[in-house]
């Protein structure tokens, strides 16, 4: 069983290049039965990739570039997502279990309703994206990601790591976020900073998190 930790929290990966496992290439990820399996899917330039009630089950999606991404109900077990610009992705009601997104963007992507188990972000560029509703249920990373501008509302991301990340005006709205680790992260600029009571940050981040406060409250420091 393929698993990475980072800091407390131990992901268990998608295992594709078992010997005994055979994933066919497959030329369009829909499907009347409502579910795709064993597949692999990739080097597609696409004008758009719509999704509905489909679940994607062992597979890896590869080098997939769409200029416009709807996913409604779109459940994935056992994938990996790599090189892949999946635009502004509008992502809703779909839970991901024993995901890894790799080296892909979602810039500007708005992800509604997810639940993640299990599921590593490495690499990925989620600039102006906007998560709500996310619930992280079991081990959830974000490893050297950029979520320059991004916006967290009403997420559950109790234990999920932050590690290595562009957090520039992040903005964690409410939430909760007990045991959130964001050590190894430039806290400074973040917003939100009330709400995240119980995080997990090094010594050294506090200076970072009363930088962030003053400047979110716009307070002026001076003699006069």
């Amino acid at each position: 069983m393929a698993t990475r930790t980072f800091g407390l929290a131990t992901i268990t990966l998608p295992e594709l290049d078992e010997p005994a496992l055979y994933l066919s290439n497959v030329d369009s990820l829909a499907s009347s039965r409502g579910i795709v399996q064993d597949f692999a899917y990739g080097d597609a330039d696409l004008r758009s990739l719509d999704l509905t009630q489909t679940q994607l089950v062992t597979g890896r999606l590869s080098s997939v570039r769409a200029k416009r991404v709807e996913f409604e109900a779109v459940s994935l077990h056992g994938v990996e997502i790599t090189g892949s610009d999946l635009g502004s992705a509008r992502w809703t009601e779909s839970k991901l279990t024993r995901v890894h997104i790799r080296d892909c963007k979602l810039m500007g992507a708005a992800l509604d309703g997810l639940v993640l188990d299990d599921v590593l972000f490495e690499g990925c560029k989620f600039d102006f994206a906007t998560f709500d509703k996310v619930r992280a249920t079991g081990p959830v990373a974000f490893i050297g990601c950029v979520l320059t501008e991004a916006t967290f509302t009403d997420c559950d991301l109790s234990d999920a790591v932050f590690t290595d990340c562009t957090l520039r005006l992040t903005e964690f709205g409410t939430g909760r976020y007990r045991n959130t680790d964001l050590r190894e992260n430039d806290l400074s600029t973040i917003r939100g900073v009330a709400n995240l009571a119980k995080v997990r940050i090094d010594p050294g981040q506090q200076s970072d998190l009363a930088e962030a406060l003053v400047n979110e409250l716009d307070i002026t420091i001076g003699d006069d």
